[in-house]
């Protein structure tokens, strides 16, 4: 190979990576992990990935010697090399892509602050211990060859899964996102799911680093470029069926229903400030009665107004005068559907009452007419671990609720009149790719839309509130259903079942979304198998690439 040839340059660079120890290696690792999350909303520099992850491959080449590897499956102790790894470019990437959530701890800084480290360095670490579990299991299938990239792309994905679903869950940056920016690339999403693109996504960004030292094995050069080809073929194959898809996509919307979204944009110093009440309220009827013209003169045009999440600084059920504002607010044919508390008494009047993260939809008289529940609570800021034992140590979740919310026993549809059932999802209950709907009664109503109400005034102008709003933007392709969003400070919208965006409030802006509801699309392929294909595919890779590394250890 020319030494000065793009290729050969690449070979070069490699060869130093692949030799670094130490704290070279180390801050290598973590720096490289770090310019990984400028792949993510709202940057999205996805050709960042194809430099980033290369270096993560070299690096494992370098930490896991060819010396090491017959005896790679002899103990875990030959895994911590790679482990170590993985966690350092694990949390690189998670440091930079979620240092946002220190915010949240700045709110109230005098009572929080003192949080702050555990915020924007533990919880990465953590995280990154998925990252470290998954360079430890692709090191069992590590070889010479460019096989290894899909051992690492099936391990990292594999254990990307896992991250969002052991314990509580917390799928946010999930590389896939990375490779879906906008909705032309957004559609292979409804074929495989997040985790599926995942899948591809590492595969593709992993690629180049086949250009780097490899063995000289009969053919071994010669795959490397079919190695290169097939992820071109990968990339255009996810751009061309996107194109496709929306090139025969229509934009029709459901007769009859008109919505308006308000977003109040409220501090959130301010929005649980029982003082500042009557202020909060006046804001919301201002916003829902808004004069915008002929057409939408007044909330008498919408059969559906939808205020964001907690929207009250009070519990709504308990508050007779308010419900009578809001009815004197209602048109007798419009809808409110909005967040707030549920007080649910104990059966025991030594315990304490329940309260629920809700969402209540009233009808023009202001009763309610139905209720759901929350049921993904948010660690830390819903609810604690150990929640007794460490509120007798003084620690409070950020919402400072003695006790904790209460999370719902089960996700239901709603179906008011007026409009198509709907499925309710609060907060970051969005994020869990495959995981949000409930199985239904096959006499219940399916889901036409979803309804996802939301606060991110605790991340500020920072990069959360963008992340948020990309993850909730893909379920809509993933499921075939349009996504109607309202936040009291962060992006509300309207996505049609495509993910296009038709209309939107961008962070820190106060007003209302007016729009119709655009219809749903047939049941999705993802929307029928879930992740179960992929995470099948995935094992079944894996138990292979382990099974031809053992029979070549052998051979050796």
């Amino acid at each position: 190979m020319d030494s000065n040839s793009p290729a050969g340059i690449i070979e070069r660079l490699a060869e130093h990576v692949i030799v670094l120890e130490g704290w070279r290696r180390t801050m290598l690792a973590i720096a490289a992990g770090a310019l990984s999350a400028l792949a993510l909303a709202p940057y999205h520099a996805f050709p960042v990935l194809l430099i980033t992850v290369p270096v993560l491959i070299w690096l494992m080449d370098g930490a896991v010697p060819a010396s090491d590897r017959a005896g790679a499956l002899a103990g875990l102790r030959k895994l911590t090399p790679a482990f170590n790894l993985g966690w350092q470019f694990g949390f690189g990437y998670f440091l930079a892509g979620f240092w946002w959530v220190g915010q949240a701890f700045l709110v109230e800084a005098e009572d929080f602050a003192f949080l702050l480290p555990f915020a924007v360095v533990a919880l990465p670490a953590g995280l990154a211990i998925f990252w470290g579990l998954a360079m430890a299991l692709a090191k069992l299938a590590w070889s010479d060859s460019w096989i290894r990239i899909m051992g690492f792309a099936a391990s990292l994905t594999l254990l990307e899964w896992v991250r969002g679903t052991a314990l509580t869950g917390l799928p946010w940056n999930v590389p896939g996102y990375a490779a879906m920016p906008t909705p032309p690339l957004m559609q292979t999403a409804s074929v495989v799911g997040l985790y599926g693109v995942t899948l591809l996504t590492l595969f593709v960004a992993a690629a180049p680093a086949v250009l780097g030292p490899i063995s000289d094995r009969a053919g071994q050069s010669r795959s490397r470029y079919w190695v290169l080809a097939c992820a071109v073929a990968i990339s255009l194959a996810h751009m061309g069926f996107g194109a496709i898809r929306l090139a025969g996509a229509s934009s029709t919307h459901v007769d009859g229903v008109k919505l308006r979204i308000v977003q109040p944009a409220l501090d959130q110093k301010e929005k649980w400030d029982s003082s500042k009440e009557a202020q909060i309220m006046g804001r919301y009827f201002e916003l829902s009665n808004a004069n915008k013209g002929p057409q939408v003169a007044s909330i008498g045009a919408f059969t559906h107004v939808i205020w964001p999440e907690s929207a009250f600084p009070f519990i709504l059920s308990q508050r007779g005068d308010q419900l009578a504002n809001i009815a004197r607010l209602l048109p007798p044919n419009t809808h409110l559907i909005t967040g707030a508390m549920r007080l649910e008494k104990a059966a025991n009047s030594d315990e304490q009452p329940k309260v629920f993260n809700s969402l209540y939809v009233l009808n023009g008289n202001g009763e309610t007419v139905v209720a759901r529940d929350k049921v993904r609570l948010l660690p830390f800021g819903e609810f604690l671990p150990f929640q007794n034992f460490l509120e007798e140590l003084g620690f409070q979740q950020l919402t400072r609720l003695r006790g904790g919310f209460s999370a719902g026993s089960r996700r239901a549809v709603i179906d008011v009149p007026g409009t198509p059932a709907f499925l309710p999802l609060i907060c970051y209950e969005i994020i869990f790719s495959g995981a949000i709907r409930a199985p239904q009664d096959a006499s219940a109503p399916q889901p036409r839309w979803i309804v996802n109400l939301t606060n991110d005034a605790w991340f500020g102008m920072t990069a959360g509130p963008y992340q948020h709003a990309h993850q909730a933007q893909l379920r809509a392709v993933e499921e075939g259903l349009p996504v109607i969003r309202a936040a009291n400070n962060g992006i509300s919208f309207v996505s049609d079942a495509y993910g296009r965006i038709e209309e939107r409030l961008a962070l820190g802006q106060r007003g209302v979304v007016d729009a119709g509801l655009p219809v749903a699309l047939p049941h999705t392929i993802f929307g029928h198998t879930g992740n179960m294909p992929v995470l099948v595919l995935i094992c079944l890779l894996l138990v292979s690439l382990l099974g031809l590394n053992r029979i070549s250890t052998q051979r050796m």
